[in-house]
């Protein structure tokens, strides 16, 4: 591939902003609010066509953003882009004919009819590979760019600290740097490799939506100034600086009481001015109105939209409600800086130049579907949901699975719906019925020859019956192995505090507007597993689930525990791939699963005055710690070494340790590299993640990995709240989990330093090489 010369990225920059400013001049200010607003499908779109009159009275002046045209309006790919054409052709008769950004959901997948469905991103977390991840999302990219999309609203970097919380199955999991690596992979993969090229990445919800009060969606942030930068926003940092992502989403909530659309400190100060972000902010649907309904920081439409878009949020989505004429209204009362507004409108305008929309924005519809369901997706999809497999206990070898006769029970074995996370297609619409492509275990268990296979439901994923119990118990009497398919529905659910769901089959635990406050398996599904086990049948369950559960009951006494997440449309292969042993399991999870949610939070770089200390009746471990995860093979570590023992705080220093996998199949390690300060000036962590590499290895194959860290990795704010490397001991750790640490050397930083912005490094370069 051709590489762009800085000669030519320098051009078109300047022609970029020549032709923004001369849009910008010729525009009157109906044009310039119209390209900060967006209109949706249900507002243009009728029974699968483009209701033209309605289209053109709504685009008179222009508009931002078309909202998901495809997804939310139901149609095909080759439909979709036919919609996206029409309505671009209506912009280019508008008076400056300046097309739309047309955007979409598309966290596991295009969000929309005959879409590949990846794993949920806790899924994708679990492989610990943002290689592979910006494979998926070159996939994606590719769905996208057929229907004339240009912008995602995806990935989401929230970092997952309250497990009672719906969206953590959205999320890269509990800890900062996994979830800016894997942020990075998925930005890479969606924007391809410069501004004209893919498609535009969101970056959301800014900020700390994963910590909120009570584990509640929308509800308040309140952390210390250190914790939301070390913490909550290094990954937007890295993932702005490292893989220039082009777009951000403002989040909910309010922070010490200041919501985030509407602060100038976070939207402007910090994201442009701190992280050198040029890029449009776009609003989480509804927020802006929010700050009249659910926040009272302001009273009127052209008050909240004066206060959002003077904070530095560009664009109102879903549609306009309180931008358009209310923004008008404000300039003309003297409320709000037309300067102001042109600033915005020229970021949007930048991007449609940028993404090539003034030149051409029409696609070829016709050949839309071609982007779809294709071999190589398929492929694709399959092996990322083998790699997010992660297997937690597997007492007495149980797993891989000898069986000629295999009993499968639960309600998650033979629902597709059941496989898939919110945001996808199907789940995102739970009381409608779609028909997805995804293969359930059940499916893939009946396909495979010589196996003789049963099936009971055993209970709803709900539901309080337990009248399925005893058929359940006797195929799993007259079976070799029982296999349980349990866990949490996953959809979007805004119906808050209905208490009558208890009595309902099927009501979605988690995903957003899912909050809950018990983190156990859903309905009657931990009794079936006790009525099973009953039987003295061998039993594995498998957890599909985005939901991180307690499940130190099950595990208790089941010999074999495999966490399946949310694995798409290949997951029922993928999960009978792992039990059969045509996949040796890698995935490590991206969370600390706790004994009971009054144990939270149980994350493990916690303080040490937290990490340390216990309940009368419970202590303060996980059941299982972030990086946990068994394979069918053994690996073992070498002794951990150093390149150097003391270091100024801008030199590099090299981690290394080999790696042999001891057992008689191939498999992957994934390597864990931890930092403890041994004598730092402030309260830390008790150790952080500083790098990671998942291995692949051959039986009997060693090889050696090696960390090159900068010291600046290993820096923290101090009292006045400049981000510095202290002077002191540090302890380099290598683990197979953060609670299973094999090696460690010391490491010594010989002077303080602040970091300058130019010579941060936010991660490790790690080579692999033969021993």
């Amino acid at each position: 591939m051709r590489r762009t010369t800085q000669r030519e990225t320098d051009d078109r920059s300047i022609s970029t902003a020549n032709r923004v400013e001369e849009l910008l001049e010729e525009m009157t200010l109906e044009e310039k609010v119209a390209q900060l607003g967006s209109v949706n499908a249900d507002r243009v779109i009728d029974d699968g066509e483009v209701d033209r009159e309605a289209a053109t009275e709504l685009l008179e002046y222009g508009i931002g953003h078309l909202t998901r045209i495809g997804g939310e309006g139901g149609l095909s790919p080759a439909d979709a882009a036919r919609a996206i054409n029409e309505l671009q052709e209506i912009l280019g008769e508008t008076r400056l004919g300046i097309p739309a950004i047309p955007h979409e959901e598309c966290l596991s997948g295009y969000m929309g009819p005959e879409a590949t469905t990846f794993p949920q991103m806790i899924g994708m977390a679990s492989t610990w590979d943002p290689e592979l991840l910006e494979e998926v999302t070159e996939t994606i990219r590719g769905e996208l760019e057929a229907l004339g999309t240009t912008h995602a609203l995806s990935p989401v970097l929230d970092v997952a600290r309250d497990l009672r919380w719906g969206r953590v199955e959205e999320t890269f999991g509990e800890d900062p740097l996994l979830v800016a690596a894997m942020a990075c992979g998925y930005v890479s993969g969606l924007q391809g490799d410069g501004r004209a090229d893919g498609v535009s990445a969101t970056l959301k919800h800014f900020v700390g939506h994963g910590a909120t009060d009570g584990g509640k969606n929308r509800s308040s942030l309140n952390v210390g100034p250190r914790e939301l930068r070390e913490v909550h926003l290094f990954p937007y940092e890295a993932a702005i600086r490292t893989a220039d992502a082009e777009s951000v989403m403002n989040a909910y909530h309010d922070i010490d009481g200041i919501p985030c659309a509407s602060s100038e400190w976070l939207l402007t100060d910090l994201l442009r001015g701190e992280f050198g972000f040029d890029g449009t902010v776009v609003s989480d649907y509804y927020s802006v109105r929010h700050l009249v309904t659910e926040h009272g920081t302001a009273n009127t439409k052209p008050e909240a939209a004066t206060a959002a878009l003077e904070a530095g949020l560009d664009v109102e989505l879903p549609y306009t409600d309180y931008y358009g004429e209310h923004l008008i209204t404000a300039v003309e009362n003297g409320e709000l800086s037309e300067k102001t507004l042109d600033e915005s409108v020229r970021r949007v305008l930048r991007e449609k130049a940028r993404k090539g929309l003034l030149d051409d924005p029409s696609v070829d519809a016709e050949a839309a579907a071609d982007a779809f369901r294709t071999d190589e997706a398929a492929a694709l999809n399959r092996r990322a949901a083998r790699r997010s497999m992660t297997l937690l206990k597997n007492e007495n070898e149980l797993l891989p699975l000898t069986a000629d006769s295999v009993a499968v029970i639960g309600p998650k074995a033979d629902a597709k719906k059941e496989l898939l996370g919110d945001y996808a297609y199907a789940a995102h619409y739970p009381e409608e019925e779609y028909a997805s492509d995804a293969t359930t275990p059940l499916a893939a268990l009946e396909s495979r020859d010589g196996l003789e296979v049963s099936y009971e439901q055993g209970c709803t994923v709900s539901g309080p019956s337990t009248d399925g119990f005893e058929p359940a118990a006797q195929v799993a009497e007259d079976a070799d192995v029982a296999l349980a398919f349990v866990g949490a529905r996953s959809a979007v659910d805004f119906s808050d505090g209905d208490a009558s769901k208890e009595e309902k089959p099927s009501v979605p635990t988690s995903g957003e507007g899912c909050d809950v406050t018990d983190l156990g398996l859903p309905g009657v599904q931990e009794e079936l597993i006790d009525r099973l086990q009953e039987t003295g049948t061998p039993l594995a369950v498998v957890i599909v689930s985005g939901r991180p559960h307690s499940i130190e009951r099950i595990t208790a006494d089941v010999p074999a525990v495999l966490y399946a997440w949310l694995p798409g449309d290949e997951g029922g292969s993928a999960i009978v791939d792992v039990l059969f042993g045509e996949h040796n399991p890698s995935g490590r999870l991206p969370v600390s699963l706790p004994k009971s949610v009054g144990q939270l939070p149980v994350y493990y770089n916690r303080k040490a005055n937290t990490a340390n200390k216990s309940y009368v009746y419970t202590d303060g471990e996980p059941v299982y710690p972030f990086g946990h995860g068994l394979s069918y093979t053994e690996f073992e570590y070498g002794t951990l070494s150093l390149s150097e023992k003391r270091v100024s705080p801008l030199e590099t220093v090299v981690a290394s340790v080999p790696v042999t996998n001891e057992g008689d199949r191939s498999g992957a390690e994934v390597v864990q590299l931890y930092a403890h300060a041994a004598n730092p000036s402030q309260a830390r962590p008790v150790q952080e993640l500083i790098g990671f590499e998942r291995v692949p290895l051959e039986a009997g194959e060693t090889k050696r990995v090696s960390f090159e860290l900068s010291p600046t990795q290993l820096a923290f704010h101090d009292e006045s709240m400049t981000l510095t490397v202290e002077e002191g001991p540090y302890e380099i750790r290598v683990g197979r989990s953060a609670s299973d640490i094999v090696a460690t050397d010391d490491l010594e930083v010989n002077a303080s330093k602040s970091v300058p912005k130019s010579a941060r490094t936010y991660f490790a370069e790690t080579t692999v090489g033969t021993e």
